[in-house]
């Protein structure tokens, strides 16, 4: 039986998640004994037989003018087709604001149970079983699927993509029936914050602010570490409920769950909330000069002095180091 992975695309391109997600399903095949597949809806072929390369063997594109922007009705009817022809063992997504989105919906339509945010998979006894954080990263809950296809949306970042130089994924049509005049729903707009900018969900190094920033105008040296980095800036709820960062920088329960190589935590005490977003982060930065701050519990390093003094003086190392070379 083949492993279904959803393809996603924005602005006619493949979204690194989604190599991920062929990296894992390409690595559980051999377990499952099938056929590494994608599905994708689009307005036109993002590039599809690239993907052969990152693990798949054969990609189904369900094209549609509609599908040019994320389109949840359709996009799950996309899906749902997909399965009814494949038949596969398990179907993956990421766990990224689309995946959220969409892999409920093909779950309700399949009657099947999905595993979302999962940070592993594994084939027990022919079967796929998935872990997961719950109680806002206070526990590990491991499940199994009772029925098939298994589903599991897999957090960004946790999973790692594979290279195949050379393959290519033959793309096949798929038909459905949509009507995209039919739909609840439609996007008509999409208004983009800025310009050039990584999605923490992507990024491989994050540079967070919390309340020991004092003030919004302060924010000027995580962005001056940020950039030394090469890293996005974050920020924990606090700030932003201050008004201090806009939304899409929030880190943590109520804003993005995010995995880099590399999480540099500056002026956060580390509340539950906050670490339930970044504690799956591979490295952990912390800088507070509170000492007992809970941060410190889930730093790889520590540093605990005045982040005003502490945050130029990294800045003006990395700096060195890039110099150098």
């Amino acid at each position: 039986m083949s492993i279904l992975v959803f393809i996603e695309q924005r602005d006619g391109k493949v979204r690194s998640v989604s190599r991920e997600a062929l990296g894992e399903a390409t690595r559980l095949a051999g377990a499952l004994g099938g056929p590494v597949v994608g599905v994708c809806a689009a307005a036109a072929d993002p590039g599809l037989g690239a993907l052969g390369e990152a693990g798949a063997e054969r990609v189904l594109l369900a094209s549609n003018a509609a599908f040019g922007r994320y389109d949840g009705s359709g996009y799950a009817a996309a899906v749902v087709a997909a399965v009814e022809k494949e038949k596969p063992a398990a179907v993956l997504f990421s766990a990224s604001t689309m995946g959220k989105d969409l892999a409920p919906r093909v779950a309700a339509r399949l009657g099947v149970g999905l595993a979302s945010d999962c940070t592993g998979l594994a084939v027990e006894g022919g079967r796929l079983t998935a872990t997961r954080p719950i109680f806002a990263g206070k526990a590990i809950q491991k499940v199994a699927f009772t029925r098939a296809p298994a589903m599991a949306g897999l957090r960004p970042k946790i999973f790692a993509a594979i290279s195949r130089p050379g393959a290519s994924a033959a793309v096949e049509p798929l038909a459905i029936a949509y009507d995209p005049a039919a739909s609840r729903a439609r996007v008509v707009d999409v208004v983009a914050a800025s310009g050039g900018k990584v999605d923490l969900t992507e990024s491989e190094i994050i540079v967070s602010g919390g309340r020991g920033m004092k003030g919004p105008e302060h924010f000027a040296l995580i962005e001056k570490l940020a950039e030394a980095l090469g890293a996005s800036v974050g920020a924990s709820r606090a700030v932003v409920d201050a008004g201090w960062r806009p939304h899409s920088e929030q880190v943590g329960q109520t804003g993005k769950t995010v995995s880099p190589k590399l999480y540099v935590a500056v002026g956060i005490s580390g509340a539950i909330q906050h670490l339930a977003g970044m504690s799956s982060s591979r490295c952990v930065v912390a800088v507070n000069k509170d000492p007992d701050a809970p941060i410190f519990k889930v730093a790889d390093y520590g540093i605990v002095g005045d982040l005003f003094e502490v945050v130029p003086a990294l800045t003006e190392a990395v700096r060195h180091l890039n110099a150098q070379g």
